[in-house]
């Protein structure tokens, strides 16, 4: 099949390899523009322009695909039969949703219609989801809204984080557009309605969406106030993001566990000891000292790392990243802290 592939994170990568491998033609790249990235601020490619590139592929980097009339010109002349897109980041305009005969076709990391939008991998996580996944989708103007082909679900654990949860998708999503290919192609052209009849596809309930909106830096600050779970979900969701101030400067905080009952079963060995140390000892398991605030760091544990109060229950942290450090964990990650018990996490 003729494909016309729209991608830009190293997210797509794989679904863009592939399509190649699978033995499609992919007439065109489209991603895009160049950003400025890292401490220097020169102009880098998109992960998906270097591959394309590195393949010989044909490339286009529209500031605005809906706004950009010769851009469109130029795709429509490449006779694609379809438009495969992951993650490219701008709405495709109605102009552009007409061209392929055979359509437009999106793999979405989430289980539609939950999580619509840029960020449903750790919206997900935000939430405590148990099971996320990815759906292939025929595009519509609407925001992830168009029927669902083909879907597969993954379990999400109490200690995936956001970048190992990205690469579990990642290749699913792969897997998942190459097992659609035929099935599209078989269906063949016509009308939308036509074609989407004879493929099958599952209409979205809109009343059971959820939007999943970009995150700000602010949300990825830590506040200390918020209860254990909450926060050990936010460390996960937006690993390695998430951060606190640990004297002044900022830490990142890379890997966590909630010190909690209630999450025994997902704890690691050495977590769950000691959630049940405190339970046999007759403490309270949650562990909070007396007289503690959030943010105070309760317990050092060489082997382990700092624990931490919370606004309820405490976390354990299993690995961070000091400013200017690299990331460290058990006993090298406290000397680099130079914490003692009774210190304060947080604040300005």
């Amino acid at each position: 099949m003729r494909i016309l592939f729209w991608g830009t994170p190293a997210y797509a990568v794989p679904t863009l390899e592939a399509l190649l491998a699978a033995g499609h033609t992919v007439v065109g790249v489209v991603s895009q523009p160049d950003r400025r990235r890292g401490r220097g601020s020169s102009l880098a490619a998109s992960p998906v322009k270097t591959a394309a590139l590195e393949r010989g592929l044909p490339v286009f980097t529209p500031q605005r695909i809906s706004r950009d009339a010769a851009c469109q010109q130029q795709l429509a002349a490449l006779n694609a039969e379809a438009f495969v897109v992951v993650a490219f980041g701008q709405l495709l305009p109605p102009s552009v949703l007409a061209m392929p005969p055979l359509g437009c076709w999106n793999g979405h990391g989430s289980l539609l219609p939950r999580w619509r939008g840029a960020a449903p991998i750790q919206w997900s996580l935000l939430s405590g989801d148990q099971e996320t996944g990815v759906g292939v989708m025929a595009m519509d103007p609407g925001l992830d809204t168009g029927p669902v082909l083909l879907e597969r679900r993954l379990s999400i654990g109490l200690l995936d984080n956001a970048s190992h949860l990205r690469e579990r998708l990642s290749q699913l999503t792969a897997e998942l557009m190459v097992e659609a290919m035929p099935l599209i192609s078989t269906a063949g052209s016509g009308s939308e309605a036509e074609r989407r009849a004879r493929l099958g596809v599952r209409h979205q309930d809109d009343a059971l969406a959820t939007k999943a909106r970009l995150l700000t830096k602010e949300d990825s600050r830590i506040d200390w106030q918020e209860p254990a779970l909450v926060l050990h979900r936010r460390v996960m969701a937006l690993h390695p993001g998430a951060w606190t101030l640990c004297s002044g400067r900022r830490l990142k905080l890379l890997a966590s566990e909630p010190l909690l009952p209630e999450a025994l079963g997902a704890l690691s060995p050495e977590a769950a000891a000691l959630v049940n140390d405190a339970s046999s000892s007759g403490r309270d398991p949650a562990g909070a000292a007396l007289g503690g605030v959030p943010g105070t760091v309760e317990q050092l544990l060489p082997a382990l790392g700092p624990v931490v109060r919370t606004g309820a229950g405490r976390v354990l942290l299993r690995e961070a990243q000091l400013e200017g450090k690299r990331p460290a964990s058990g006993a090298t990650l406290i000397q680099q802290l130079k914490l003692a018990s009774g210190d304060q996490l947080g604040g300005d």
